[in-house]
């Protein structure tokens, strides 16, 4: 498939490295575990949203739009980013943040990726969690547009086809990488959300023929829904990209038991895994996609699911600027 006919900024640092965690896999016994480095994209501390707003950006750039308007939680990587864009291309950028967690700390509401939000020149609107944000961004769009404003909307996460086509790229690179290395990829493991990066990811890996099974870790819906939403993303994509079959309903594979509390409510195992990688690798994940990612991949590592001979590679999704709105977490 051919990515170069669709509009992109090339503003990404990639590729992004391929580590191997040598110390992690010792402590867990194996299998070998390998670090897909998408937390150094760039961008404002980078993250995997960089990818997708390579081409969301650059769509909004052939529109002529002036404006960017994008939802996510409190605490999004996805706001945080495409603040950075739009700080870069000169654009407007209005963020409406959802209340997803309830949390009334200081730190939460303002410090992590609404600071950098605000630093970035975004302005931000808090809602009341389960407001319906598609037709909130709607609302703000056509009051925008009756002003004059030439209106691009993003939907929460980058995700949609324009936007998972980042991660179809980071599937060619990701296998390019293992082959110049030598190294036979057994499992990618990832975390799962707004469905993006996994529907991106399983579009590329089978275009390409790779044999690789991808995993995705659910951070928010439950099992059915999340399968069931990045299922018809990637179908979307893949018709985007002139593949229509290349994807089917088995391909997609979420494992949804470290959700814990809620979406952007870290539990202990989260906690555990953030604490593991950076006194182990030196290495910082998020408490939200990434943290909740390697509780499971740590946990499945520990159970055995994994053989031992295996190489899992582990796709960091980012974030670790959301950190510091979670001090408390970590002073429990």
């Amino acid at each position: 498939m051919h990515l170069a006919k669709f509009p992109r900024l090339f503003m990404a640092h990639l590729p992004t490295r391929l580590e191997k965690l040598s110390r992690l896999s010792q402590a867990l016994n194996g299998p070998t575990i390998w670090l897909k480095r998408d937390d150094c994209t760039g961008m404002s501390t980078g993250g995997n949203k960089t990818r997708k707003l390579e081409f969301l950006m650059a769509e909004a750039v052939e529109q002529k739009a002036d404006c960017v308007i994008t939802q996510g939680a409190t605490q999004s990587n996805h706001a945080r980013q495409t603040a950075a864009f739009s700080a870069k291309l000169g654009m407007a950028c209005h963020i409406l943040l959802e209340d997803r967690t309830g949390s009334n700390k200081d730190a939460y509401k303002n410090n992590g990726n609404v600071l950098l939000d605000h630093l970035h020149g975004a302005t931000t609107k808090t809602f009341v969690g389960g407001t319906d944000m598609i037709q909130a961004m709607e609302d703000l769009a056509e009051t925008l547009r009756a002003k004059g404003q030439n209106v691009y909307v993003i939907p929460g996460g980058g995700s949609n086809p324009t936007g998972a086509l980042g991660y179809v790229n980071c599937a060619y690179e990701l296998v390019g990488q293992a082959n110049d290395m030598g190294l036979e990829i057994d499992h990618i493991v990832t975390a799962t959300g707004s469905a993006g990066t996994q529907a991106g990811l399983i579009v590329g890996l089978k275009a390409i023929h790779a044999q690789i099974p991808l995993l995705g870790i659910g951070v928010r819906a439950p099992k059915d829904k999340q399968e069931e939403n990045v299922f018809k993303l990637a179908q979307a994509t893949a018709q985007k990209l002139g593949c229509p079959d290349v994807v089917s309903r088995a391909d997609v594979v979420a494992n949804c038991d470290y959700v814990g509390k809620g979406y952007g409510i870290p539990g202990e195992d989260t906690l555990e895994a953030i604490r593991l990688f950076a006194t182990l690798e030196g290495i910082l994940l998020d408490p939200v996609y990434s943290g909740k990612g390697a509780a499971g991949l740590i946990d499945l590592c520990r159970k055995g699911h994994f053989k031992q001979s295996d190489n899992v590679v582990f796709l960091h999704t980012g974030g670790s600027a959301g950190l510091f709105g979670y001090i408390d977490d970590f002073n429990k």
